[in-house]
């Protein structure tokens, strides 16, 4: 029986994001063949968002799922005709997937979506192509929110997404992960939880600041990645990192869903419980004396943790850690990161100075991944030099970047309360 006679939106939403990795890796444990199993598991989804909230969400929506994508990947074989007899004779092998008087396959207690994280990273597809396709059939990122991580045209993702599924298709990729092949694939996975991570944490566009599904999926796979290898230092680092900023979570809008910046936030809203098993991980991680970029961004989060407030941030520490940073990933966020702790620990003027800086070496402006926060953190130090016209101008440009409506409210606000923070 259903778990309600009609199921909102948002909570068959939140049930379909869960579950579609499972959905996939049972589909291509059994079939092997993603490309394929995609499309079926995004037909199945449209049947339950067609259905759902009206008959309700099924008591085993994983079994209903896969039993819907069954069925449609038997439709996809059968459109492929004579080439793919075989899969569909093991399909028909197997007569409890396409009758429906039968119960449902047990498949619950199984989980595949590391399997599946994993097979996204496969050696054949190229860095982009194998987050881009990982964030969508494991993390459930549209190809918009997909595009904006990456700085592309949505268009041009598509096609990516698109022709990366292909490249699986003929290289032959299965479902199993060679030993010999794991190395690579962890450090890509790693880079794809990451970005999963900072699109729930601060989302590319909507209503809501935060997209909680998102960021509770990336925990969830990374605790499974670091029990897979508890001993690497960087998983580690990463999952710390993603515990410490997390923690900080219902301290960033009020009751209006408006932003509150660090300084401003109440700290005793923090989660105290986080904080202690993401300090608890990076601690036994920087031991190991192997430090990567996940580490140190731990470490930088893990100092604000221990701060009481605001004024007593270490923050010399948060920018001699963002310049190593730097060292070991030179990236546009990082440098702009890099501006706004040597602001905060020796003044706007140094901070202004080292943005225009890397600005003319680096053109942050004028990069796609952090036009918007450059716009953003330019206004910040004009208005605390005194220049608020400059800082108005600029405030004004950042909120016309962002399609989150939290952080749109956020910047057109700071032009009304330009002159109150001191110099």
């Amino acid at each position: 029986m259903p778990d309600s006679a009609q199921a909102p939106p948002r909570r068959v939403e939140h049930v379909l994001r869960e579950q579609t990795p499972h959905v996939l890796g049972a589909l291509v444990r059994r079939f092997g063949r993603f490309e394929l199993a995609e499309d079926a598991v995004q037909e199945a989804l449209l049947v339950a968002v067609q259905r759902w909230p009206g008959e309700g969400i099924p008591d085993e929506p994983r079994s209903w799922l896969i039993r819907v994508g069954y069925r449609k990947m038997i439709d996809l074989i059968r459109s492929e005709r004579a080439s793919h007899r075989r899969e569909e004779d093991a399909a028909y092998a197997d007569p409890v997937l396409v009758d429906p008087t039968q119960p449902a396959p047990v498949v619950i207690g199984h989980d595949d979506s590391l399997q599946v994280l994993l097979l996204c990273c496969h050696p054949s597809l190229s860095e982009v192509s194998q987050v881009a396709l990982t964030l969508r059939a494991v993390g459930g990122l549209s190809t918009e929110e997909i595009a904006h991580a990456y700085g592309a045209a949505e268009t041009t993702m598509g096609t990516r997404i698109s022709r990366a599924k292909q490249t699986l298709k003929k290289s032959g990729a299965r479902f199993h992960i060679r030993d010999d092949d794991l190395a690579g694939r962890v450090a890509v996975a790693m880079r794809v939880l990451y970005l999963i991570f900072n699109e729930g944490y601060t989302a590319t566009a909507g209503d809501r600041l935060t997209r909680i599904d998102l960021t509770a999926e990336a925990i969830r796979l990374t605790r499974m990645l670091h029990t897979l290898l508890p001993d690497e230092a960087e998983v580690a680092g990463l999952l710390a990192l993603m515990l410490l900023t997390d923690a900080r979570r219902d301290a960033r809008t009020d009751p209006h869903d408006r932003l509150i910046v660090l300084p401003e936030q109440d700290r005793s809203r923090w989660d105290q419980g986080m904080i202690a098993e993401g300090r608890r991980l990076i601690d036994d991680a920087w031991r190991q004396e192997r430090v990567g970029p996940y580490q140190l961004q731990a470490a930088i989060a893990s100092t604000h943790a221990q701060a009481a407030s605001a004024q007593t941030t270490d923050w010399p520490q948060i920018a001699a850690l963002y310049l190593w940073l730097e060292r070991l990933q030179p990236t546009a966020p990082v440098r702009l990161a890099r501006v706004v702790a040597v602001t905060e620990a020796f003044g706007p003027r140094r901070g202004l100075a080292l943005l225009d800086q890397l600005d003319r070496e680096h053109d942050l402006t004028d990069d796609p991944l952090v036009t918007q926060r450059t716009h953003a953190v330019r206004a910040h130090l004009h208005d605390r030099l005194g220049d608020h016209d400059r800082a108005a101008a600029e405030y004004r440009t950042a909120a016309e970047l962002t399609a989150n409506d939290a952080e749109r409210r956020y910047l057109l606000e700071q032009i009304g309360r330009q002159g109150e923070t001191a110099t």
